[in-house]
């Protein structure tokens, strides 16, 4: 299956649409969101196109496809007005290994032995091994940091590939 990792949308419009492209254009199966889609949170500046209710909106209309984790930004009116189960993680057989997913903010705490991490938080891309465990981090779709650019991954199949929203690839790796 293909899959579209997206992190930290934080109610932007222009990141939704591009979310909703991607998973078009690209034949996506799933998105697998990980976590702070609507608000924009204390720490970050508001994104220039912050329309948290076109965000619904556009989400909304692909909601059957979206697998979303809680992040520290969600509260609990955004699951009233999702159409999608927002969890606080999600562990799974996702294209043949033992996933595990959230947002981040507790990735510390976890205790669990998958093959492969998927997380956001930092809006900072990530591709590493570490203790033979693959983390993932898509970077912000919104509002990167640390000098990194707007980005989300793919993965398809065996290979997980990080891109800027320009589709100029940042990192990539098979297993």
């Amino acid at each position: 299956m293909k899959y579209l990792i997206v992190s930290d949308i934080h109610g932007s419009e222009d990141s939704a649409q591009i979310i909703y492209s991607k998973f078009k254009d690209e034949k996506i199966d799933k998105i697998l969101c990980l976590g702070d889609v609507l608000y924009h949170g204390p720490r970050n500046d508001l994104p220039q196109s912050y329309k948290p209710k076109e965000v619904i909106s556009i989400l909304n209309s692909i909601s059957n496809n979206i697998i979303c984790i809680k992040g520290n930004c969600e509260a609990e009116v955004d699951q009233m007005v999702l159409s999608f189960k927002i969890l606080d993680s999600y562990d799974a057989t996702i294209n043949g290994i033992n996933a595990h997913l959230e947002h981040g903010h507790h990735l510390d705490s976890y205790k669990g032995n998958p093959d492969i991490i998927l997380y956001g938080h930092t809006h900072i891309p990530e591709c590493t091994i570490k203790e033979n465990i693959i983390y993932i981090n898509p970077g912000s779709i919104t509002i990167p940091k640390n000098g990194s650019k707007r980005g989300y991954a793919i993965w398809d199949n065996n290979e997980i590939t990080l891109y800027t929203i320009d589709n100029e690839i940042v990192n990539s790796i098979k297993y």
